[in-house]
């Protein structure tokens, strides 16, 4: 007993038992805490999948398959990733009208918590692209000089070096970027959508996606400076084209008229 006392009065004593209460709360805390937040993220996880196939039974099935294999009207999205139905539904791409040379963007039929019971589901069908977060996507202190230096080399030819959309063969086209949201321009990258290629991080990493999408941001925002009026390059290829076409013929035509006139004037002269 007096030996029991004698290190009860030992000035370390108290900090001894202060390690051990802190070993005990941490080893009980880490047995059982993170087990719990596990299991129940696992069965979020998996009330999603079974809600998401619950509507991939009713708006995709008929094109994708019964179990996303794909069928002669729809490819398989098997592998596809969450990114890319987060991409394509959030933008009303899909479900789609009808078959045609590209699906357009049109008004979106199933709400942001839908898609990520769709996107979940799909995901679950095998690995591929995942859902950026906003911190992948975010243009926040980006180079938007070296976005546009990236844009012209790898985008511009298809979207035009302002982002406007162009169009491609056999009734494809590039679409316009202008409106287009951070998050859905950064999975456009990541999983080439219809005929655009892919940019995965390992050919185009996140910091450079999120230069691009500050460029694009920049040049279509309306602060944008465009001191010559319309901003160059701003009414699309098609547009430019026929605009050069009418009246750099017109303006031809017109200088040939008035040639030929004074060309018969000084004759009779």
């Amino acid at each position: 007993m007096k030996k029991l006392s004698a290190r009860r009065r030992h000035p370390l004593a108290a900090v001894v038992v202060l390690l051990l209460a802190l070993a005990a709360t941490g080893g009980l805390y880490a047995a059982f805490a993170p087990a719990g937040t596990a299991k129940a993220d696992e069965t979020a996880q998996s009330l999603a999948i079974e809600e998401g196939k619950k509507l991939y039974s009713v708006g995709c099935a008929s094109c994708h398959g019964t179990g996303g294999q794909g069928t002669s009207d729809g490819p398989s999205l098997v592998g596809v990733g969450s990114a890319a139905v987060d991409f394509q539904v959030g933008t009303g791409r899909m479900p789609a009208q009808q078959p045609g040379a590209q699906v357009p963007k049109k008004k979106v039929i199933y709400s942001q918590a839908e898609i990520d019971q769709l996107a979940a589901y799909v995901a679950s069908l095998g690995a591929g692209p995942i859902t950026p977060t906003e911190g992948q996507y975010s243009p926040e202190g980006a180079d938007i000089a070296k976005g546009g230096e990236l844009f012209r080399t790898n985008c511009a030819q298809c979207h035009n070096f302002t982002g406007e959309g162009g169009a491609l063969t056999y009734g494809k086209y590039a679409p316009n970027l202008e409106g287009v949201s951070p998050k859905h321009l950064y999975e456009a990258m990541q999983t080439g959508p219809q005929n655009m290629p892919s940019f995965p991080d390992t050919t185009m990493p996140e910091k450079e996606k999120k230069d691009i999408i500050a460029y694009v941001q920049a040049v279509n925002s309306d602060e944008a400076d465009n001191p010559g009026g319309l901003k160059l390059g701003g009414l699309g290829p098609v547009s430019e084209g026929l605009f050069a076409w009418v009246f750099g013929l017109g303006a031809l035509i017109a200088v040939a008229i008035w040639v030929a006139a004074h060309t018969a004037k000084a004759k009779k002269s």
